[in-house]
């Protein structure tokens, strides 16, 4: 239990500086495709193409390291 709690606050720190020092780099967020409607009384914004190429870059670094 003790080596996954490690692993995982790991991965959690490495995301947090992705995050943090990511958006500088990658445009991810407002990518062509990604959805932004704004109307009178607010606005909803859903990353549609971020979440997939998110997800296809995610399930190739786990293939990758799960052979």
């Amino acid at each position: 239990m003790g080596k996954f709690l490690i692993g995982a606050g790991i991965l959690l720190v490495i995301a947090g500086l992705l995050t943090e020092l990511g958006g500088k780099f990658l445009p991810l967020g407002h990518l062509p495709g990604d959805i932004h409607i704004t109307g009178e009384r607010g606005s909803f914004y859903f990353p549609v193409v971020t979440c997939v190429v998110v997800s296809i870059v995610l399930s190739a670094l786990l293939n990758v390291f799960h052979r």
